[in-house]
């Protein structure tokens, strides 16, 4: 199946007034879009179909199609790109020139995993997984939970130079300054995906679903880097992707550490000048580095 995703508008020109003291003045800025999306599935025997809205989230318009995809596949509504026959645009809103929902056709026959769908899929730009049940549901689900991970080692060097690269291949984080980033980087330091949107849990969904239709999957030789803070909807998607280690240039949060631990992932955060905190350390993945004490 090939995804063939429309441009989408992700930035906007507007007009403002900049106060500087006491003086102001009237000039033009630019701003990142944000746009609800709704996903919505097509399932069922060749005879018969059923739809079922599955989520609306807001996003920055752009590489929707990915975002779909990850969004199904982190979830575990589909466990493979290959679940899928077509994805597309409903032009609903075509008065407006708005694609604002994207449908996902199954094969025939396949029932889709919504016994896991135990939240209102309604996701804002900040939250991810809000409500979800338990960690337990996200274990049972993971398709890369039990997989033999391969030893790997990361030198500092390397992920010293990752903050800079991601920040450099952020084309519209260059013209807004308030979007999110994933980056998916070798274990030599090489980028190979970015994907950004308003939302950090869109811009990690957009690149899973990428990595998904590229073959990519287990991403378990790969680092990935976060823009922001590691929060707990991020490790859960990253640990539904199989990746080893994900390194954050924020802070990550108690339930992300503790997600972490749970699913071996070696997490980093406050990457940045130099230095970064292990939050927890994976038992596959080496870092070389000496202690003080």
């Amino acid at each position: 199946m090939k995804m063939n995703d429309s441009e989408l508008v992700s930035i906007k020109n507007i007009s403002l007034q900049k106060v500087n003291g006491f003086e102001s003045s009237f000039c033009s800025d630019i701003l990142s879009v944000e746009e609800p999306l709704e996903i919505r599935l097509r399932y069922g025997s060749q005879i018969e179909k059923t739809q079922k809205n599955i989520s609306v989230t807001m996003r920055t318009p752009g590489d929707d199609f990915d975002l779909a995809v990850g969004f199904l596949f982190t979830e575990g509504i589909i466990s493979s790109y290959q679940d899928l026959v077509k994805i597309y645009h409903i032009e609903k809103d075509c008065q407006m020139q708005k694609k604002n929902i994207v449908q996902a056709d199954l094969k025939d026959d396949l029932i889709p995993v919504l016994m896991h769908t135990d939240r209102n899929f309604y996701t804002t730009s900040s939250c991810g997984v809000c409500g979800k049940s338990s960690i337990e549901s996200i274990k049972t689900t993971s398709s890369f939970n039990h997989i033999n991970k391969a030893e790997i080692t990361v030198f500092p060097q390397v992920l010293y130079q990752l903050p800079k690269k991601l920040m450099l291949a952020q084309t519209s984080f260059a013209s807004t300054g308030g979007i999110h980033a994933s980056g998916l980087f070798s274990i030599e330091g090489d980028l190979l995906l970015l994907r950004e949107d308003v939302g950090r849990h869109n811009a990690l969904d957009k690149l899973i679903g990428s990595a998904l239709a590229k073959n990519l999957l287990p991403l378990d030789q790969y680092i990935l880097v976060l823009s922001g803070r590691a929060s707990f909807e991020l490790i859960q998607k990253a640990a539904m992707a199989g990746i080893s280690i994900v390194a954050a240039i924020g802070a990550p949060s108690s339930l992300a550490v503790e997600l972490a631990r749970e699913f071996n992932i070696t997490l980093l955060g406050f990457l940045k000048d130099g230095r970064f905190n292990i939050y927890n350390s994976g038992n596959h993945v080496l870092i070389p580095i000496s202690n003080k004490n």
